[in-house]
């Protein structure tokens, strides 16, 4: 139920994208695209690291684009069309009215089959939770674990040298 949720969400914001004009709803519809993307791979994975991980790069580039975008258009104004509103409410509640009837429809179908699934997938998952971070930190892997580290600072320090701080449209006002 939620996964198809989500994957509705994902749909109607990709619809949503292809709409809009604006770079900061642009933006915003991107961030909450990344956001369901990585809540399905977290509801998917057996740990949510990668999910975590993919949410926190895109939240930073887009952080990045906010800043420039921000800087480059500050002025332009962000219009509302009442006909598009109205359109995008009406088809989020015809989707709200799907999934509450989809709900029913299938957990009238599956109530037999869910509780054997429920008690097998909790006996898995308990048995190889335990060994799931052990395998990244354990020593055939922990050498890889510190060499990406050590590259990500290096890139940081390289950046920061890199970046003029009194050039630019980010340079502080003195």
């Amino acid at each position: 139920m939620i996964k198809m949720m989500l994957m509705f969400s994902t749909f109607l914001n990709a619809m949503l994208f292809m709409v809009s004009k604006h770079p900061l709803s642009m933006g915003l519809i991107l961030l909450l695209q990344t956001l369901f993307i990585s809540l399905m791979a977290s509801l998917s994975a057996k740990n949510y690291w990668f999910s975590y991980i993919l949410f926190l790069i895109f939240l930073g580039g887009m952080l990045i684009l906010f800043i420039y975008v921000i800087s480059l258009a500050s002025n332009e104004k962000f219009n509302f069309s009442l006909n598009t509103t109205f359109q995008n409410i009406l088809m989020l509640s015809m989707l709200m009215i799907l999934f509450f009837f989809i709900d029913k429809y299938l957990m009238n179908n599956l109530v037999l089959n869910y509780e054997t699934f429920i008690n097998y997938n909790s006996m898995m998952m308990n048995m190889e939770n335990s060994y799931i971070l052990n395998k990244m930190f354990n020593f055939p892997t922990n050498m890889i674990t510190i060499l990406l580290m050590i590259y990500l600072f290096l890139c940081l320090i390289a950046i920061c040298k890199i970046i003029y701080i009194f050039e630019g449209p980010l340079r502080p006002k003195f």
